[in-house]
């Protein structure tokens, strides 16, 4: 028989051993599991980095249109002229937040940017995915660059006294003096300049960069509660948009109807994106849609012929440009993307 004291060193004793081998386990499995994402990060580096250098073209184009977006946004301050904010419907129905809660419509507007940039790189974590970084970036860019053209034209064509604060009659930032030298139009005063700009009201750039994300993330995202959800967040960003002053209802509302066709439109004239669920999707770009339609003619012409087409080119497949697999139809397509 043991006694006590001797039972209660041997249960620390045997406590010890299963913590220490508890702890080694645990030490072996973070350090089998950070091996594997080092390894995924590295091999979709260079995969990015492939397909980097046959569209940096693209990338590039589109960051520079941004510049220029933000120029014109700059020059059209040097013409806006303060007057008496106009009637606005919006304005009636929803009330005024104020200048100090101004913050909370950038504030969702920054969530809504800084998650949708996290996700497009989510293919460097996650195991499973759908989407490469870069051709989804030059998707996205060339909505962005079609919209703010035509914003840029829209609110050139007739300028309309700032319902902003800094906009109204009295505030010292309402004009600009004229400049003094080509640097200062060109440096934009960023990100002052961003922020206090007057005159580009039609339409909302805001809205711009949310439609084309929620749209995107609806067409190649996976997780349907996310999608809702991103709807629900572009709906609250309009409204408190209005709420805060800083653009007419009607900036918001042509927003909503000119971005959704853009992005209807262009997306037809782009080539599809490859779809890497089925894990042994090609780096290259897909075909183009006249490439596909010629190919289409060509099966078409062999099989009136009696000809046999390749099997292997008959085989269903889950096209990104259609319904995607969201996590009630599919055994989770994505692990969170």
């Amino acid at each position: 028989m043991w006694t006590a004291p001797v039972k209660s060193q041997a249960y620390q004793v045997l406590w010890k051993l299963l913590l220490h081998d508890k702890k080694n386990k645990m030490t072996l499995y973070i350090g089998r599991e950070a091996s594997k994402l080092w390894k995924r990060i590295c091999a979709e580096t260079t995969t990015e980095l492939n397909l980097l250098a046959d569209n940096w073209k693209y990338l590039l184009a589109g960051l520079v249109c941004q510049y220029i977006h933000g120029l014109a946004a700059r020059g059209v301050h040097y013409i806006h002229r303060p007057g008496p904010t106009l009637q606005d419907l919006g304005f009636i129905f929803l009330p005024e937040l104020g200048q100090d809660k101004a913050y909370i419509s950038e504030t969702l507007f920054s969530l809504i940017f800084l998650s949708f940039v996290l996700w497009t790189f989510h293919p460097f974590i996650l195991k499973s995915k759908r989407i490469y970084t870069v051709l989804l970036w030059c998707r996205v860019l060339a909505f962005l660059v079609v919209s703010q053209f035509l914003r840029i034209i829209t609110f050139y064509s007739t300028q309309l006294p700032g319902p902003n604060y800094h906009c109204r009659e009295g505030s010292k930032l309402a004009r600009l003096p004229h400049p003094q030298s080509v640097l200062e139009v060109l440096l934009i005063n960023f990100p002052r300049g961003v922020m206090y700009g007057c005159g580009d009201l039609i339409f909302s750039s805001h809205m711009i960069f949310t439609l084309v994300f929620v749209l995107t993330y609806q067409k190649y995202g996976t997780r349907r509660f996310i999608k809702q959800f991103a709807w629900m967040l572009a709906v609250i960003q309009s409204f408190l948009i209005v709420a805060s002053r800083k653009h007419y209802t009607v900036d918001v509302v042509v927003a909503w109807y000119t971005v959704n066709l853009v992005v209807f439109f262009v997306d037809k004239k782009l080539p599809e994106l490859p779809d890497r669920t089925s894990g042994n999707s090609p780096i290259l770009l897909p075909l183009s849609m006249k490439e596909k339609d010629s190919r289409n003619k060509e099966e078409n012409h062999k099989l009136l012929n009696g000809n046999s087409v390749d099997p292997s080119d008959r085989r269903p497949r889950t096209q990104v440009n259609g319904k995607n697999l969201e996590d009630g139809n599919a055994d989770t397509a994505m692990n969170g993307a």
